[in-house]
């Protein structure tokens, strides 16, 4: 896979029997334009904000095997390639300790079948706890299509292009240096243009150390304290975050439509589920509720498959 010219790193990553790369694809590869991200066949290329400067990510997939190449817009520092190496892991969900969560739950009645259905589901992670938590702001109360056109819109304003060409996803410094107006051109709503803009503040303060926070063990309940503090930011916002951003599986994502939608399915109801009802069924699977809900997302996701006209 090309990169741009400039100083190249490169990591190799073991993956595991039956690694689902399609899930990995399937998150980079949503935006049609290819504002930050692309999809080429086996692998993918990400614009990214790299310590401050431009960096455009490639991972390759192999047979038993991943490759991450970034290269650089600037100087390689010393540290660098440890710190690609891993990002990309995260990126993968390598960490995710998938097969625990498969051994303890593959004969629950109802879960069991999906488990069966997508053994070694991982969650994919976004390359920064930042972009994970700024989307999630992005996509409240909007259609994922919605949140994607506004999300490459959003990127085009911060106007950070790495030299391949492809535009990289604004970090807290840049998004802070942004105005309420910017944002709402892109398509924000003025909450949540003042949200994010408090985010990129309260990240460039120290207030919500993020890089910290991704360094050791999450600290869920810390992370969640500290993000109610600001306007705009509830518990869905929260838990997501916590799952794209940090790798924390146990999120309870009961407010999520896609997951009540997966779970009404799954349980053979005529009736739409609501919130409670599924918090309340999620529960029980608690420290592994967030990957549950990943689960019963592809369950609504192949669901839409089967709706959607063969012409779509």
């Amino acid at each position: 896979m090309s990169t741009a010219d400039g100083p190249a790193l490169a990591c190799r990553l073991a993956l595991p029997a039956g690694f689902r790369r399609a899930d990995v694809l399937a998150l980079h590869g949503r935006d049609p334009l290819q504002t930050a991200e692309c999809v080429e066949g086996a692998g993918l290329r990400k614009g990214i904000a790299w310590r401050g400067r431009p960096a455009c990510l490639a991972i390759h997939f192999h047979t038993g095997h991943a490759v991450a190449e970034l290269a650089l817009d600037g100087t390689a520092e010393a540290d660098d390639p440890a710190a690609l190496a891993a990002m990309a892991r995260r990126m993968l969900g390598l960490d995710q300790l998938v097969e625990d969560f498969e051994r303890r739950h593959r004969h629950h009645a109802q879960l069991g079948a999906l488990i069966a259905a997508q053994p070694g589901l991982r969650v994919p992670q976004t390359a920064t706890p930042f972009e994970a938590l700024s989307w999630a702001v992005t996509g409240q109360q909007i259609s994922v299509r919605a949140a994607v056109a506004v999300r490459g819109r959003l990127i085009r304003a911060a106007g950070v292009q790495h030299s391949s060409g492809l535009f990289c996803y604004p970090d807290a410094h840049r998004l802070a240096t942004m105005d309420a107006d910017a944002l709402r051109a892109a398509g924000l709503s003025r909450g949540k243009a003042e949200t994010l803009l408090a985010l990129a503040h309260a990240v460039e303060a120290g207030a919500l150390p993020l890089d910290e926070w991704l360094a050791g063990p999450a600290p869920a309940d810390e992370i969640r304290a500290r993000l109610l503090e600001v306007r705009g930011i509830g518990p869905w916002t929260i838990d997501y975050a916590l799952l794209r951003g940090f790798g924390h599986l146990d999120g309870s994502l009961h407010g999520d439509v896609a997951v009540r939608r997966g779970l009404q399915r799954l349980l053979g109801s005529a009736e739409a589920l609501g919130a409670n009802a599924a918090r309340q069924w999620l529960e029980p699977f608690s420290p592994w509720r967030a990957l549950v809900a990943a689960h019963l997302w592809a369950v609504a996701a192949s669901a839409e498959q089967v709706l959607r006209p063969r012409s779509a």
